[in-house]
């Protein structure tokens, strides 16, 4: 669990509690906010992107986004979060030149009793305030030792768009900087050596860095336990090794979603789109890797989407074997506003249980939240409304705050994701939910009936 102010764990577990006594929805309790147009230093990124989009233009000269966060983790200190950005501009093709980075920030949550509502870069090892986005704030996926199997832009000559005319960064070749046309990362966790583990997209892959970002041995294939097909392995059409060959998972369809059990023990990683042999159009392998040998154990499970066409947005430990899962459609904007002819109507957060499983093998599956359907008494957000929605195409950020308590944070996809405003780019927005049901981990249970004596309490004062 992680601490985090003003939320202490006994006032979230008050609140959470009582809720769930008066049978009241799952209310926003903290707001913040990191504009789309965030930045730190170079080298100059969007360059294969197009001219932008909403008044924001490309490239980014000298520059980097502060963008696309697709996972977050606990920070260095409490109230502190890592969050990881994704691979740029959304294809291969066009983040050649997008470093892969994960920043620390502290988000001044605005909750009913006050609070800016923005977000602050943080020192990534002390936490300590910054003044901006700077080397400090971060730290930059690397191969320095030559681990990775296929060639990285890094060891180019030219960036491999644009005509084979634009010479690849000093700074990505000299430090063997990782991009976005290298890997998708779109999921990270970290073990008990403190080493970090990405889920990419491309392969798709694990890949296992130290703590500062460096690779530290070679990527690791997907195995296709289903036996889906020939293939041997689950592969996408941007993995470097087809060559142009067949492929068994379409583009953007891997590790979206991995959790670390909390024993620390193993990761599974959650495909976000069906294997194309599997004839259930609605089922999502999740795989077991055994950290300690370092190899996937062969067990898998499988997730039921509601509909063939949505995606999974994250997916993150609760116990050895519950989980939350984001599932979302494809579409973004608030139903209520007259510009979206096509607005978001299917954002939800699920708990599944990998101990529980159907007669076709789907884990059990119960309903936490409805992103599109949140109590907001406080108006936290400023939009003159007491319901709040979370109306993005992409949301790939949960964390257990505590059994009452989830930060859920959007992918904005910057520049060209439009779903908070007709019309303009997408800020990355911070979201803490106070749940009505809670989601218990082991150890709380205690500290659960210390909430519940402290609501009783509070009755007893009001009576």
């Amino acid at each position: 669990m992680h601490a985090l102010k003003p939320l202490t764990l006994a006032l979230a577990l008050a609140v959470g509690l009582s809720a769930t006594a008066a049978g009241a929805a799952n209310t926003l309790v903290g707001f913040a906010s990191l504009h789309a147009n965030t930045f730190a230093d170079g080298p100059t990124s969007g360059q294969f992107a197009g001219a932008g989009a909403f008044g924001n233009p490309l490239p980014l000269v000298d520059k980097q986004p502060v963008q696309g966060f697709s996972a977050v983790l606990d920070g260095p200190v409490p109230g502190t979060f890592y969050v990881m950005q994704d691979n740029g501009f959304g294809a291969k093709a066009n983040s050649a030149d997008t470093l892969l980075r994960m920043f620390a920030v502290r988000p001044d949550f605005r909750t009913a009793s006050g609070g800016g509502g923005t977000v602050s870069p943080v020192d990534f090892a002390t936490g300590a305030a910054l003044p901006g986005f700077n080397a400090s704030s971060y730290i930059q996926l690397r191969d320095p030792d030559q681990k990775l199997g296929f060639p990285i832009v890094a060891s180019m000559a030219h960036y491999p768009n644009g005509g084979n005319n634009i010479p690849v960064d000093a700074a990505i070749q000299n430090g063997r900087l990782l991009t976005g046309y290298d890997l998708d990362i779109e999921s990270v966790r970290k073990d008990k050596d403190g080493n970090l583990w990405f889920g990419d997209e491309f392969g798709p892959f694990l890949v296992k860095t130290d703590a500062t970002g460096k690779v530290l041995q070679r990527e690791i294939p997907t195995p296709n336990t289903r036996g889906f097909g020939s293939n041997p392995l689950v592969q996408s059409p941007q993995n470097p090794y087809l060559g142009g060959g067949a492929y068994n998972l379409n583009g953007s369809g891997g590790f979206e979603g991995m959790a670390l059990n909390k024993s620390g023990t193993a990761l599974y990683t959650l495909l976000e789109k069906r294997i194309n042999d599997d004839p259930n159009a609605q089922r999502l392998i999740i795989n077991e890797f055994d950290l300690a040998s370092g190899a996937y154990t062969g067990n898998s499970h499988a997730y039921r989407m509601e509909s063939a066409s949505h995606a999974i947005g994250d997916f993150t430990a609760i116990s050895d074997t519950q989980f939350l899962v984001i599932e979302r459609d494809g579409r973004q904007g608030d139903p209520t506003m007259p510009e979206y002819t096509n607005p978001a109507q299917f954002k939800k957060i699920f708990k599944v249980d990998l101990s529980r499983t159907d007669a076709e093998g789907f884990a059990e599956k119960t309903e936490v939240v409805d992103l599109m359907n949140i109590a907001d008494p406080d108006d936290l957000n400023g939009d003159g409304k007491t319901t709040f929605n979370f109306p993005f195409v992409t949301i790939e950020d949960v964390l257990v705050v505590d059994p009452s308590t989830l930060l859920v944070i959007n992918d904005n996809n910057y520049p060209g994701s439009s779903g908070r405003a007709f019309g303009v780019s997408d800020n990355n927005e911070f979201i803490l939910i106070s749940l009505a049901q809670p989601v218990p981990e082991p150890g709380t249970y205690a500290l659960m009936l210390a909430g519940l004596g402290l609501v009783g309490f509070m009755a007893r004062r009001r009576a």
